[in-house]
């Protein structure tokens, strides 16, 4: 129940989360996924028969904020967001630069060694 339920009352009634987010280790994520067997016909390909997730969110507390449950039908709708993240560094930055050197100054004793030789 929100605002009721805790992060206790949640673990022992689900166990221990599939996932936890990367950004928020407050958002739990618990998946159950069901494949079965088709004919064979179709050489051993199984066809999706569940596919739940439950993401829950709790509060700084502990507390349970919001829970969205998704199902096979309702994956489909979700919208992904299409930006892409740019690439920290350019051929000009500092930062590559740095690196460029790094790499020289590490490749640098196997080059005098052949030399040498």
């Amino acid at each position: 129940m929100i605002d009721k339920s805790n992060k206790n009352d949640i673990y022992e009634l689900l166990g221990p989360p599939s996932i936890k987010s990367a950004f928020d280790n407050n958002t739990w994520i618990y998946i159950e996924r069901k494949k079965e067997s088709t004919s064979i016909f179709k050489l051993g390909k199984k066809k999706l028969k569940k596919n739940n997730v439950l993401v829950v969110e709790l509060d700084k507390k502990g507390l349970l904020k919001k829970k969205t449950f998704y199902d096979l039908n309702n994956m489909n709708d979700l919208d992904f967001d299409k930006n892409l993240t740019q690439s920290g560094y350019e051929k000009n930055s500092y930062v590559y630069s740095v690196l460029t050197s790094l790499r020289q100054k590490i490749n640098s004793p196997i080059k005098r060694k052949k030399s040498a030789n």
